[in-house]
């Protein structure tokens, strides 16, 4: 299976074992919720999707690799217990709580969240004097002699052995206490999570030419070659940082991250040719309909990588102006409800003191809410940074309130609604700027390459990707609706990349 559907299958297991009868108990008991185990090469995104269904599920997350543990840290240190037994007394080992264990204690009383995954990484590479306690564990959810706390799912994780010299062959005893889930690179399906991470265009666009390259791990005569999506990724944030900073990328850079000579030389060949496109054509001219005949003749002539190009940078800055539209959107709805809620309380009669008071506690609120979840790991990059919108919003908003020397409450709270509508109103002029930059990109690939494999890609991007589909859908785009339904692309969905593909083999 690709790493989708075992992330879907995961958090579905979790919903399940975290599933309660009406009396509040858990409906399969400890003992018989089978840990996961995830086999699958190296860098695939194992740990990005325990991460995914911790944040979308809500719930806390505990990771441990277990190549760094010895048998002490994972069951615990002795010490002497002086006890005693039909009136005598004994000296009896006792051990220390397991580091692993403890570490769940900790979650719970920091973030207060009860329940989570417990996520234990390389379990097939336990050292030899931890591996018998492994059995145990996997049954009973017991390390040493202190059990995983009820509510905590063990999802774990390892290499095959063709991966990792350290792997050690598990039993048919242990295997039958796992619920085994074998993954394989996909780009397609990575492609996907590539979008949504905002991962560099060029690299999308490399691979969507040369997909031989995106996963790889091969013995030469120099040792062992490999690239993985965790290096392209890794490579992606790095390329946008050294932009950032005009460094030039070097084949010696590209090499720390995708270790394979040939796949360096091509890719950094690749993205040289990728400055170049980006220089030639001027992206914000095209977006903004003001882009010269020479342009579009320059595109009409240029070969099939070029062209591809051209549609990726395009279709990235649309999509990321898309994202931040779609985000804004959020942070102002999030506002909305607390301000809806002193807008009633305004209205019955309310001070100005105690509205004041309410929007301070629900201030208090959100940054208690989102410094638990963090603590939990629970909470994405695009959540922590809404919620922290969100928050110096309402900060603003109270800021003008208290500028407003009155006891009236109305009065007060109008002060609040004008900070909000003044950014509703920027709001609007953002989304109007969008959806006219849609219709010039629309506009250049019709009057460049007409209704061909272009209009096909652009189409395309424009469906599948969330944020962008999800905009369409509430403001609507003539363009789109026109062309999507001259290609029937519901109809012929299954179909569309593989002609794209066969085309880049033809003319490359």
């Amino acid at each position: 299976m690709n790493i989708k559907e075992a992330k879907n299958y995961i958090k579905d297991s979790v919903r399940i074992y975290l599933k309660k009868d009406a009396e509040g108990e858990y409906r399969i008991p400890i003992v018989r919720q089978r840990p996961i185990f995830l086999l699958g090469a190296p860098g695939i995104g194992k740990t990005a999707i325990m991460e995914q269904i911790a944040q979308e599920l809500g719930i806390a997350l505990v990771s441990y690799s277990m190549t760094h543990h010895t048998r002490q840290s994972a069951l615990g240190l002795p010490f002497i217990m002086h006890k005693e037994y039909e009136g005598r007394s004994y000296d009896v080992s006792e051990y220390t709580m397991s580091e692993i264990i403890a570490s769940i204690y900790d979650v719970m009383a920091e973030s207060g969240i009860r329940e989570g995954i417990l996520f234990l990484d390389e379990i097939n590479c336990v050292s030899e004097t931890l591996a018998p306690s492994m059995l145990q564990f996997l049954q009973y959810k017991v390390f040493g002699r202190h059990q995983v706390p009820e509510g905590w799912v063990i999802v774990t994780a390892g290499n095959p052995p063709e991966y990792n010299k350290s792997v050690r062959e598990f039993d048919v005893v242990t295997m039958d206490r796992l619920k085994i889930l074998e993954v394989e690179a996909d780009y397609g399906i990575w492609k996907e999570y590539a979008r949504e991470r905002g991962v560099h265009t060029a690299i999308l666009n490399y691979l969507d030419m040369k997909k031989e390259d995106f996963y790889q791990v091969e013995t030469t005569v120099r040792g062992r070659s490999y690239i993985t999506a965790r290096g392209w990724e890794d490579l992606s944030e790095m390329l946008t940082l050294y932009e950032e900073e005009n460094i030039a990328v070097e084949e010696s850079f590209v090499g720390q991250y995708l270790r394979n000579e040939r796949v360096v030389k091509e890719f950094t060949a690749y993205y040289d040719l990728y400055r170049k496109y980006k220089n030639d054509y001027k992206v914000e001219e095209i977006l903004s309909g003001t882009v010269s005949e020479q342009a579009k003749d320059k595109a009409r002539k240029a070969d099939f990588d070029e062209r591809l190009s051209l549609m990726g940078m395009l279709i990235d800055r649309l999509q990321q102006d898309i994202k931040e539209n779609m985000l804004a959107s959020e942070i102002l709805g999030e506002v909305m409800n607390p301000l809806r809620a002193l807008k009633a309380k305004a209205e019955a009669g309310v001070g100005a003191q105690e509205l004041l008071q309410q929007i301070g506690q629900q201030i208090e609120g959100r940054h208690k809410s989102m410094d638990s979840r963090q603590k939990a790991g629970a909470l994405s990059v695009r959540d922590k940074r809404k919620n922290r919108s969100v928050i110096t919003l309402l900060q603003e908003c109270e800021k003008r309130m208290r500028q407003q020397d009155a006891r009236d409450g109305v009065e007060t709270f109008a002060q609040a609604k004008h900070c909000f509508e003044a950014e509703v109103e920027d709001y609007k002029q953002n989304t109007a700027q969008v959806k006219e930059s849609m219709h010039y990109l629309f506009q250049f690939v019709e009057d460049t390459f007409g209704s061909g494999n272009e209009m096909l890609i652009l189409v395309t991007e424009c469906t599948v990707q969330t944020d962008c589909a999800k905009f369409i859908s509430i403001y609507g785009c003539e363009d789109y609706q026109r062309h999507n339904e001259e290609m029937m692309l519901t109809e012929r969905s299954d179909g569309l990349l593989e002609q794209i593909e066969a085309l880049g083999e033809l003319e490359i």
